[in-house]
This record gives structure tokens, sequence and C-alpha cells, in this order.
């Protein structure tokens, strides 16, 4: 039974921003955020004559859905928007202004898959071209990109790569990943002649600067310090924006890229799962939609069939 009867929404609102602002201690974007949400409900519900708790119905949340539709949101932010009214009616519930919580009733939009951005192969292979600066920078600069296209590591990984986490006689690399996980990651020999030599030029740079703390990552820059993320970031703006059409061109684009180059050319998904540092197989089984995708993009602008018979089962006979 509800023991606060006709609360006004935009009370209950007030009561809810001091909750979560006090006792759940979210961060004040977050909180914001919510507080916005919640507003931008009770000002639709107010349009429709609707001014207490005790009246919203899940029909009501279904109408305002329905009214973001139309004013253009994106399904995916109507998702979100979703889950902060969530927080607002457990509040309710919690406090007891309502006795049930209509929120279970609301399935939020379905967001269309995003499959990953990835350069295409002969984008990719322009970072071998001689395209760099003939300096020690320069040097850098093609490390990373071709660190990033055959190892498949995050740019965070990259940038704290110490020196001692690669085995020339192994030819392998160790990469700490999320929640400290290690991995191993071969590397073909071009690459390990690449790194090595880059070693030895990276050298020469620290011994001239002997005012300099000693690092043991393997990547610096001209002046001697330690590579950054952000300093990454803009080594692959740099090259890759002039380089490719992709709608982005981040290190992690090289990752996608990684994964879905090895799947075109046959490599098996759990070796490519063990190689990205991917926990759940679902993470890496993304790529098998991007593929596919290619595989369908292939025969639409190749086979002399795809013209008469624009609509093509791909999914049966495999």
């Amino acid at each position: 039974m509800c023991i606060f009867a006709n609360v006004k929404i935009v009370e209950a609102i007030e009561l809810f921003a001091t909750y979560i602002g006090s006792e759940r201690r979210l961060a004040e974007g977050t909180l914001k955020y919510y507080v916005k949400v919640s507003q931008e409900l009770s000002d639709y519900l107010c349009e429709q004559k609707i001014t207490t708790i005790e009246e919203i119905t899940a029909n009501d949340i279904r109408g305002w859905m329905m009214s973001q539709i139309d004013q253009g949101t994106a399904a995916s932010t109507i998702v979100k928007k979703t889950a902060a009214l969530r927080s607002l009616f457990k509040y309710l519930l919690k406090e007891k202004y309502l006795h049930n919580d209509i929120m279970v009733k609301i399935a939020p939009p379905k967001t269309p898959k995003r499959l990953p951005v990835f350069f295409r192969e002969s984008e990719a292979e322009h970072i071998y071209d001689d395209r760099y600066p003939d300096t020690f920078d320069g040097e850098t600069h093609k490390l990373v990109l071709r660190m990033l296209y055959e190892t498949g590591m995050r740019r965070s990984e990259l940038a704290m790569l110490p020196l001692g986490n690669i085995d020339f006689s192994a030819r392998t690399i160790k990469v700490r990943g999320k929640r400290n996980k290690e991995r191993i990651i071969p590397i073909e020999n071009e690459l390990a002649n690449n790194i090595s030599r880059y070693i030895a030029l990276r050298n020469q740079v620290l011994a001239e600067r002997e005012s300099l703390e000693p690092t043991e990552r393997l990547l610096v820059n001209g002046k001697g310090k330690p590579l950054s993320d952000g300093m990454i970031y803009k080594i692959v703006q740099r090259y890759m924006s002039g380089l490719s059409d992709a709608d982005r061109t981040s290190p992690h684009v090289f990752r996608h890229s990684f994964a879905t180059h090895m799947l075109n050319e046959g490599a098996n998904i759990d070796a490519i799962k063990e190689l990205l540092g991917h926990s759940d197989l679902t993470a890496t089984e993304v790529y098998t939609h991007v593929t596919r995708e290619h595989l369908k993009e292939t025969y639409k602008h190749a086979h002399p069939r795809a013209t008469k018979n624009k609509e093509v089962n791909y999914d049966n006979n495999n």
C-alpha cells in the first residue's frame, strides 16, 4: 500500500535528487543527468495533464519514449535515459510512493549493432611506405603504427610496454592488459628486427640526455621522454587521416583491423581472442559480423550475378 498519496511529480524529483546526491553519492555529472531526464519526463507528463506519481502508468512511459523517437533522439540515448528513469522509479518504490514498479513493463528500444571500424588492407599497407621524417621521431612514428597493426595491442598497452617484455629469441612480446591479465603475442622476424634497430637508436637518444630519469619503456620521443597514450593517438591521426576514408582513425581502429584482417585470412577465432586479450569470446565474435559484411560487399561489387540478384541469402548452405 502506498503511504504517500498524490505526491506531485516535481516534488518527487526533488526528493530523488537529494537521495542520489547524498545516500548514493553519484558523480555530479550522473546526478545532473538523472535529474534532467526525470524533469524531461515530468514536462511530458504535465502536457498530458498528469501531475502526481499515482497517475503514471507504463503506457505513459511508452508515450514519452515515442515522443523521444519523434524528436529524433537516437535509440542508444533513449536506452540511457530509460536507465535513469529506472533509478527514479526504484527510489519511488523503495520510499513507498508507489506500490509497484511500472518500469518492469518497459522494454528499451533495440539499438542497431555497431560494427567495429577498421582500415582496409590496402590502406594499412601504406604504413610500410617511406613516408616518415628522417629523424628519431620519424622512426618512433613508424614503429608505433607497425606495432599497433601487427600485434593488435591497445594504445595504453603499447605506451607502457617495457623493454624486458620483448623476447627476441622467442620472437614474442608479453603484454599486460586489462585487470593486469598477461598474454603473449608472437611477432614476425621483420618486426623484431625493426624493434631491435629502434632500441639501438633509442639508447643513443637517452645516452645524450643523461639528466633524464632512466625509463624501461620501449617507446620514447626525440627528447627521450616516454610516449603517452595521447602522443600515440596523435601519431595515428597524423598519418592515417590522410591514408584512410574510415569513419575514425584512432589506435583502436588498428586493433579492429588486426582482428578483421586475420579473420579474413582464415585465422581461428579462439586464437584471435587470446591475442587480443579478450576474457569472453562474445567480444571477439563481433569481428565475424564484420567479415561477413566484407564478403557481402565483395560479392556485391565483384560477382556478375550480383546486379541480377540483389536479394541474396548468405546465411543458408554456408
